[in-house]
């Protein structure tokens, strides 16, 4: 098809003319129009369920937050002896207090 010099082609679902357009709205206008559309939706609810293994570890996360066990000065002098190689770890204390630590863990889990 050919278009004679002068004419503009009429297209199905062209633009409105510039003087016809709707004013452009700012970021607030949308969200205000926008929002009690938002709020009105329902949403489907979903059960959520939490295991015994990830409440036991948000408590102990909790103890080991409100606890003031943390002393930088003795870490700051832990790793200088290890920097030195003067720093010896007692195998049996470890395995007690790993024990100990199990224990408490256990005891919490079935409560």
């Amino acid at each position: 098809m050919k278009i004679p010099t002068g004419q503009t082609p009429e297209l199905p679902g062209a633009l409105a003319p510039a003087d016809h357009a709707k004013p452009a709205r700012n970021a607030a206008q949308w969200v205000a129009k926008d929002a009690p559309a938002a709020q009105a939706a329902p949403r489907a609810a979903l059960p959520v369920t939490v295991s015994i293994a990830a409440r036991a570890l948000a408590r102990s996360a909790d103890i080991a937050d409100a606890s003031d066990d943390f002393d930088a000065d003795k870490v700051h002098a832990m790793r200088a002896a290890i920097g030195q190689g003067q720093f010896h770890v007692d195998a049996q204390a470890v395995a007690h207090k790993m024990l100990a630590n199990a224990q408490e863990i256990l005891s919490r889990s079935r409560a």
